[in-house]
């Protein structure tokens, strides 16, 4: 299939991505300033992340029944409220604030990431086509180039306030893109699948899990570790996060044109291993250029583990089983994508950056044994 049916069937959904994209990625550039702003340490900063973590979960269990209430309306209304919780974190001062309101910036990410996931599965369903690398390129795309905007307006003064109220702004004018006239599956439906597929569930929501808080805890964490472990400026920093997400958009563009031709427990085997590289070598970087290094390889290793995964589940899963399972597998792997920070800030808070990157390095180790009890229970 090529690049331009796969966009064709994707248009409703690649602005939702793109919405996601941009908003974490201006916040891995502004992660240095927000933290000193905020005076939070890198423990305390890390527990208001695992607040962030609890909003996202919260709202992801409620997820399939808030696109059964709102049908083809879902996704563009989590897409606006993502917009609105991201604008009052970026006024306050003080840690217990900040977490506050980060849980409602949590709970607005894991609603719409949940909704714009499963209505890209039903359309990869219904058409017999893998859209899922796609889609999450378009994520990384969105990413890397917001978070090299974030890093030149820090660079150049701006606080993060305006920067998040622009992308306010922004975000409105590509909700209206994500209208699709596609409901969403029966709650009822959902429902009936529960108790089924649940090994698919537990063990491949484990290998997203892990892919998840390798990529997010880079996302958070490496500005800081180029600025402030290998002494880079600002601008230097923001080209951490920035880096991550171009090689992610260029692996999963690679794994959109490869796929078919290898099976997905092969790719997110491979990826697992190579993404362990790349952290690695974040971790015994002497100079931010070795880092920049190490991002890219872990950009690229980490770039298919989640669309590949999430292909992977749905192929697993029943028809009346595949938003059900879609859905909690997303779940649980987002506790990945939101505690990989708050964790890396814990290790940080000990034993300092580097040890926190070889930490991910080991996690994503486990991987291999994840598929193998994923394989058997489909």
């Amino acid at each position: 299939m090529s690049i331009l049916r796969a966009v064709s069937l994707s248009r409703h959904d690649l602005p939702a991505f793109a919405v996601q994209g941009i908003y974490w990625g201006a916040f891995a550039a502004y992660v240095p300033q927000i933290k000193a702003h905020i005076g939070a340490s890198d423990g305390a900063f890390g527990l208001a992340l695992l607040v962030t973590a609890a909003g996202a979960v919260t709202a992801m269990l409620s997820a399939p029944a808030f696109a059964a209430r709102f049908g083809r309306y879902a996704v563009t209304l989590a897409s606006v409220l993502l917009a609105l919780a991201f604008q009052a974190p970026m006024w306050v001062a003080s840690v217990p604030v900040f977490a506050g309101f980060m849980f409602f910036a949590g709970a607005g990410s894991g609603l719409q990431d949940v909704a714009m996931n499963t209505r890209l599965s039903r359309t990869e369903a219904r058409h017999g086509v893998s859209l899922m690398n796609l889609n999450h390129a378009m994520f990384s795309i969105a990413y890397a180039l917001s978070a090299l905007s974030a890093g030149l307006a820090r660079e150049a003064g701006l606080p993060p306030a305006p920067v998040f109220a622009i992308l306010g702004l922004l975000t409105l004018i590509a909700a209206a893109f994500t209208l699709s006239g596609e409901g969403a599956e029966s709650h009822a439906t959902t429902k009936a699948a529960r108790g089924r597929f649940g090994g698919v569930v537990i063990w491949g929501g484990l290998v997203l899990l892990v892919g998840f808080l390798a990529e997010n805890a880079t996302e958070g964490w490496s500005a800081l570790h180029v600025e402030r472990t290998l002494g880079g400026g600002a601008a230097e920093g923001a080209l951490g996060p920035a880096m991550l997400g171009f090689t992610m958009a260029a692996g999963r563009f690679t794994g959109q044109l490869a796929v078919g031709r290898l099976s997905e427990t092969r790719v997110v085997f491979w990826s697992a291993l190579v993404t362990a590289c790349g952290a690695l070598l974040a971790a015994i970087a002497p100079v931010p250029l070795v880092a920049y290094i190490g991002f890219a390889i872990l950009g690229l290793g980490v770039s298919t583990i989640a669309p590949m995964l999430l292909a992977l589940a749905g192929r697993l899963a029943s028809d009346d089983a595949r938003a059900y399972v879609i859905s909690r597998v997303t779940t649980i792997g987002y506790f990945g994508f939101f505690i990989g920070p708050p964790i890396m800030g814990f290790v940080s808070q000990g034993f300092g950056l580097r040890a926190s990157f070889g930490f991910v390095a080991l996690l994503l180790l486990l991987i291999p044994g994840l598929l193998v009890l994923m394989r058997r229970a489909g």
